[in-house]
């Protein structure tokens, strides 16, 4: 055989595998894009999820970790904002309540995503799968819950919030909602 007969075998292995890999990514792209629909904020689903789409494959668990994960990093760093607007002068007696509230609520928060992700990551095994899918869902809910209680220090307080404070809280506690909204909407349809 000569070279020119090996060369077209082998060109159209290249292009039969360069092909399937670039239609394997293509399917995992639309799996997070039509997964992202059920989400509260499909949009912003679907650019947080699309970096991890070949780790994400077509696996819905592993399409909540993920979105668990980002809504972990969300939360952490809301939680440095809020902690640095804490650290600014001029802050009330009645705002710093607010926001040893609001800290510990934003750490709560990060801790029930983080129990969520275990609890995700167990799924496939656990012969208690309808109950752990219901821990799942009731943790995450909780975050929201959390989220509320920080927002509702604000509102309630008996002076009026600085409106710099009152935006950078109500900033950085709908990234979480927002996050944690759409992680908790793609475990319900687990």
């Amino acid at each position: 055989m000569d070279s020119k007969t090996l060369i077209f075998p082998i060109l159209a292995i290249v292009l039969l595998i360069t092909q399937t890999a670039t239609g394997t990514k293509e399917s995992y792209t639309n799996f997070i894009k039509t997964k992202c629909n059920v989400t509260t904020e499909p949009t912003l689903c679907v650019k947080t999820l699309m970096p991890y789409a070949c780790t994400v494959k077509n696996n819905p668990r592993i399409l909540c970790i993920e979105a668990l994960k980002v809504a972990i990093k969300g939360t952490r760093s809301a939680g440095v904002i809020v902690s640095n607007l804490e650290k600014k002068e001029g802050i009330s007696k009645y705002e710093a309540v607010a926001f040893r509230d609001c800290v510990e609520a934003v750490k709560s928060a990060e801790d029930e995503l983080r129990k969520t992700v275990k609890i995700i990551g167990h799924l496939n095994g656990a012969e208690d799968k309808e109950s752990q899918l219901h821990n799942a869902i009731s943790y995450t809910s909780s975050v929201l819950t959390n989220v509320q209680t920080c927002i509702y220090g604000f509102d309630e307080l008996e002076e009026k919030a600085n409106p710099n404070v009152e935006t950078g809280i109500s900033r950085s506690m709908g990234v979480i909602i927002d996050l944690s909204s759409n992680a908790l909407s793609l475990i319900t349809h687990l």
